[in-house]
């Protein structure tokens, strides 16, 4: 079977960066910054993305490009003979299932609020115990949520089983584009807004009295984890966009333009949140709370207030959907490749165990809701936990070893790939930043994450 491809350069920048653009950086980015000082965190943030997140995105890309399969067979195919690699191919896939198992539910609650916000579930006057009341009636209810999560299961596969170009890059095109011009228009509005203008410079004018309050290791630290985590990277999600690539450009420039798409968003996502916060009087350190109870607050409390909440869940709705279809992609590439499905098959099979492995995340929250199973964190937490602190660091130190020591692919393989097309290259000279320094790297935030 003929291999897919990208029907244009456009397609695979807005599709990998669609990958990578998600709740990690709309949710979790701003409220992170807002624990950590503001304006120096995210300096450091830029500084680990160029350090640490490009060239470990070359590496997942080098790989699929040069395998030319899911990441399974992408490491049989380079790896040396009777070595065991691949065998990292199948945790990948086990770690795109884990994160679908509760990606797809906070997916849901996207969707959920964009259409309590267009039907007026949200409306002037409520006051804030009201409002965070929506969001513990919704994890309450285990029919609603599971509605939801089934909505963003469903329209997922449906998505992908009409294929590369015609399903996964045509919807992501639109999506990515429409998100692209509703974050501007949001950050525009949120800038006018009166007394926004404190929110904007805590988040863009360095101020060294609060990196020392929160304490300038953890904030560190914080901007390492964040730069990593954002880009998705360590379980094949963005292995497989490289398998469907042309040779036409170097990794490096693409892979910086992928960077520079997730960068935008997640800054712009600031550029919305804080000079709103300000302008109400909400501390910016809120916490995971922050969007769906504090910010509701915000929005129904402005001139229009439906309508700007309303663009801002459809806008949140996009990012997360972006990702599910592109991690569902990968599920389905993995099925036809090792297992030689159909992609309708793979569609169908894949929707069925999505749907029920996602259940015990939905029924987290009320049936269930006093299961705690990894130190004492609920479910979605758990598995969270297992993803994020696990499975994408030491997948990442996986891909990073194969692409740069002699037991693997090797770095001159690695960097004749990565350096193929026309482009940004990469020199040789940082051969030993990338066999000695950024494994280290690495296990710092591997071993950080376990602790």
């Amino acid at each position: 079977m003929e291999r897919e491809n990208f029907g244009s350069r456009l397609g695979f920048i807005l599709v990998s960066a669609g990958c990578a653009i998600g709740i990690g950086n709309v949710w979790r980015f701003p409220y992170v910054v807002g624990e950590n000082g503001g304006a120096v965190f995210v300096l450091f943030y830029l500084l680990f993305l160029l350090c640490m997140g490009v060239p470990v995105l070359t590496m997942e890309l080098a790989v699929g490009r040069g395998g030319r399969k899911s990441a399974v067979l992408a490491y049989k195919a380079l790896e040396k003979p009777g070595n065991k690699w691949h065998i990292h191919g199948w945790f990948c896939m086990v770690g795109c299932y884990l994160l679908m198992m509760y990606y797809t539910t906070v997916s849901g609650w996207m969707v959920s609020y964009f259409y309590k916000f267009v039907t007026g579930k949200f409306r002037s006057g409520m006051d804030a115990s009201a409002v965070s009341g929506v969001f513990s009636e919704l994890c309450s209810n285990p029919v609603e949520m599971t509605v939801w999560m089934a909505v963003t299961v469903f329209a997922g596969f449906a998505v992908c089983s009409f294929g590369l170009q015609n399903g996964l890059e045509r919807i992501t095109k639109v999506m990515m584009l429409a998100l692209l011009g509703l974050i501007i228009v949001l950050a525009v509005h949120s800038a006018a807004l009166s007394g926004a203008g404190e929110g904007i410079a805590f988040y863009l004018m360095p101020d060294f009295k609060r990196t020392q309050e929160a304490g300038l290791g953890n904030v560190i630290t914080a901007a390492m984890n964040q730069a990593f985590f954002t880009l998705s990277l360590g379980i094949g999600a963005m292995e497989i966009f490289g398998s469907y690539m042309s040779k036409e450009h170097t990794l490096v420039g693409e892979a910086v333009r992928i960077c520079s798409l997730d960068t935008f968003v997640a800054l712009m996502s600031g550029l919305i949140i804080f000079p709103a916060c300000f302008s109400f009087g909400i501390e910016p350190n809120a916490g995971p709370s922050l969007i769906f109870e504090t910010l509701p607050n915000v929005f129904i409390n402005m001139q229009g207030g439906r309508i700007w909440g309303a663009l801002f869940f459809l806008f949140m709705t996009f990012a997360s959907f972006s990702t599910v279809i592109a991690v569902f992609e990968n599920l389905l590439a993995g099925c036809i490749d090792n297992f030689g499905w159909s992609r309708k098959k793979a569609s169908a099979i894949n929707c069925i165990i999505v749907f029920i492995a996602s259940i015990p995340c939905v029924l987290g929250y009320n049936l269930w809701s006093g299961l705690h199973i990894i130190g004492g964190r609920d479910v979605l937490d758990s598995e969270d936990f297992l993803v994020s602190n696990l499975l994408l660091p030491a997948g990442s130190l996986v891909f990073l070893l194969f692409c740069v020591t002699k037991w693997g692919w090797g770095f001159d393989k690695y960097l004749e790939e990565a350096n193929t097309g026309k482009g940004l290259k990469l020199p040789k000279w940082l051969k030993n930043y990338f066999r000695f320094v950024l494994p280290v790297l690495m296990l710092i935030i591997l071993i950080q994450g376990l602790r």
